[in-house]
């Protein structure tokens, strides 16, 4: 079972759908083929089948990763899950945690634009916004309200900005299809 076809089959087993059945298959199926894309490209960069990458070389890039790729099933898991009760609590201040680190380490990652921000940090200064207000909402009770952030929250900053790191041309896309023998750019 692919990792895909298993949040898809998890997006429809809840007993109280939150999210009409459509919304949740297709949320499971973004986050699930992204989750199985990244992997397979972390895994072919770090078995050696990727291009040579010389613009890779900070540590950013590495905790970027690292807190990205997992929280891609993990906010999926939160969103579609059972909500309220302390597994969902513990679950989602992991995965804003997570999300916190790979939002300061994006601060870090400027392959592209000649070393200053580029567009696709929007997406980290929408993570600074969106973790306080989704944290103040609950603590309001304004639930709705804290759904409502959070789901446009995981939309934009993992669905959205993580497609966009496969366009051809950048790392990810690089690493994903480049030829290992390729000579490629020097940026990302």
């Amino acid at each position: 079972m692919t990792a895909t076809s298993a949040l898809t089959a998890f997006a429809l087993t809840r007993q109280k759908m939150d999210f009409p059945p459509a919304a949740r298959i297709a949320m499971a199926s973004a986050a699930g083929g992204l989750f199985a894309l990244s992997l397979y490209v972390f895994m072919r960069w770090f078995l050696g089948y990727s291009p040579p990458t010389p613009w890779v070389r900070d540590a950013a890039l590495a905790m970027h990763l690292v807190t990205v790729i997992p929280a891609l099933p993990l906010g999926a898991y939160v969103l579609l899950s059972k909500k309220g009760g302390s597994r969902h609590k513990l679950l989602g201040k992991i995965w804003l945690g997570l999300m916190l680190t790979t939002a300061i380490a994006t601060l870090f990652i400027r392959n592209i634009n000649h070393g200053q921000f580029s567009w696709i940090h929007l997406f980290t200064l929408l993570t600074f916004i969106a973790i306080p207000q989704a944290i103040i909402s609950a603590r309001q009770g304004k639930i709705e309200q804290h759904k409502k952030h959070l789901r446009n929250f995981f939309l934009g900053s993992l669905v959205i900005a993580g497609a966009f790191t496969f366009i051809p041309g950048r790392t990810m896309w690089q690493w994903a299809f480049g030829d290992p023998v390729a000579v490629q750019p020097s940026h990302g």
